[in-house]
């Protein structure tokens, strides 16, 4: 592809050299420089892209994207001089692979808890109506049945572009996928076309990033701020940051609620373990998914398929048969009568809400025993509160390590003591090793206890030092049951 059609659409302070060459491929790595490629300078939070300038010249690179043009110019390569090269990238690389976001229609979902399961749900219920489908998610992505491993909510602009171009060449009809605020602030989702955004809600999350709440939330509304005439933005009426999301949207605004009227609305008649028994938009309905925090998915699901002009009652039915996503109020019961629920909630609102639903569901004689930890290298301003809304919402509590990253395992626990109060402390146990403290909150569970292992999910893994090692919460605890058994 000539380098004049790549640069389409790219706002460019300056050029020197011919944009009349043929490129190969594009990269914001300089370890995957290629003769006959665009390099893409970026400068990131550990490095920057223009230091390497030179040495992508020298593995064969012929034209530079970049912020600052080096001090010397070489004759054979075109310098290419961009206000932000991270969000020309993005357009460089839907250019690069045709555009494919434009082929189907892709519809993006932020918020800080329920982008997951509204993404996965979405997906599934697409499937199930018969259509081809392609999911970008945090847990994994699919083209249709067939399932690309995940490394970010949202992947890199040139991954991206390529998953996108497999999807559109597998005839797919649909894309769903969770966009990250920190996709958002990077310009990872620059030159996508979107034909809808889903707004879940927003709660204190990522402020190791964004550094402030209003950061975060801007980050959020820049999504919606962005999407074109032509797309819808649906929001959660019910959060108090949903009609932030609509205030300055060229989209359709549209909404969904539980407590207020809104443009789809729903109503829970019953929650159990089973599932939830729902009224939506008058219609009666039970679903397989549990909680609260479910019902605003089930509702945010329900109206994404209503504007993407799908029949109503062929929508419910469809969406009543659907599980949720791996991680999420994932739960199992051993022949004890002792119930397991593995949950991804590793924000202070998230813990919350499972807990809520819990006790909202319990008879009222069982405990329940919460197994929490702290991510580390992350925001440690919310490792109080969730120690404090474990306790205020459990019977017993054990602080443990999640992912401490590179962080001394107890430091994290520390912090996270600190939003114990004195009235709480007799009911928390510290136990640093993850898998000793699922095997406590087992040894103290007896009949109809509820145990929430909490902060993981889906994660097969448990990062240590730097270092990864296989770790599934369901795993252990399903171990646990069965040797009980």
């Amino acid at each position: 592809m000539q380098l004049k059609e790549i640069l389409y659409g790219v706002q460019l302070l300056e050029v020197s050299g011919s944009t009349e060459k043929e490129i190969h491929s594009l990269c914001s790595d300089s370890r995957k420089a290629a003769p006959g490629g665009i390099f893409i300078a970026i400068k990131g939070t550990l490095s920057d892209g223009h230091a390497f300038i030179s040495q992508t010249i020298a593995a064969g690179i012929t034209a530079v994207v970049c912020a600052q043009f080096p001090a010397s110019l070489q004759a054979e390569v075109t310098y290419i001089r961009v206000p932000e090269p991270a969000a020309a990238l993005g357009i460089m690389a839907s250019n690069f692979y045709g555009q494919p976001s434009s082929a189907l229609k892709l519809v993006g979902v932020t918020g800080t808890n329920g982008k997951t399961t509204i993404a996965t749900l979405l997906f599934r219920l697409f499937r199930d109506m018969g259509y081809k489908a392609g999911l970008l998610s945090t847990v994994e992505n699919y083209v249709n049945d067939r399932v690309v491993p995940a490394t970010h909510t949202t992947p890199d602009p040139l991954a991206l572009n390529l998953l996108l171009r497999e999807m559109v060449d597998a005839g797919c009809d649909y894309c769903f996928m969770e966009v990250s605020s920190h996709a958002v602030a990077q310009h990872r989702i620059s030159g996508l076309s979107f034909s809808g955004g889903v707004f879940s809600n927003l709660t204190h999350d990522h402020l190791d990033f964004h550094k402030t709440f209003d950061q975060y939330l801007g980050a959020k509304k820049a999504f919606f701020d962005a999407l074109p005439k032509s797309a819808f933005a649906l929001t959660n009426l019910d959060d108090r940051n949903g009609v932030v999301m609509l205030q300055n949207t060229r989209a359709h605004k549209k909404t969904y609620a539980l407590k207020q009227l809104a443009d789809f609305k729903g109503k829970i008649l019953d929650n159990q373990f089973t599932g939830l028994h729902m009224e939506v938009d008058q219609e009666d309905v039970y679903f397989r998914l549990v909680g609260s925090f479910n019902a605003y998915n089930i509702m945010a699901v329900y109206g994404t398929a209503i504007l993407l002009e799908q029949d109503k009652l062929g929508v419910l039915t469809a969406l009543s048969r659907l599980q949720g996503a791996e991680g999420r109020f994932d739960y199992t019961v051993s022949a004890a009568g002792v119930i397991g629920i593995v949950d991804y909630a590793h924000t202070p609102d998230a813990v919350q809400n499972v807990l809520s639903t819990i006790q909202n569901i319990r008879k009222g004689t069982e405990q329940v025993i919460t197994v929490i930890g702290c991510g580390g290298d992350r925001d440690k301003t919310k490792r109080p509160v969730m120690a404090q809304v474990a306790c205020d919402w459990s019977d017993k509590v054990i602080l443990t390590s999640d992912n401490p990253r590179s962080e001394d395992p107890q430091a994290i626990l520390d912090d996270m003591q600190t939003g114990v109060t004195p009235s709480n402390s007799r009911k928390v146990l510290v136990i640093s090793d993850r898998k000793e403290a699922i095997k406590t909150a087992f040894h103290l569970a007896g009949k109809g206890d509820i145990i929430l292992v909490a902060g993981k999910g889906h994660e097969k893994y448990q990062e240590i030092n730097g270092v990864r090692k296989h770790f599934d919460d369901k795993e252990i605890l399903t171990e646990l049951f069965n040797q009980a058994s």
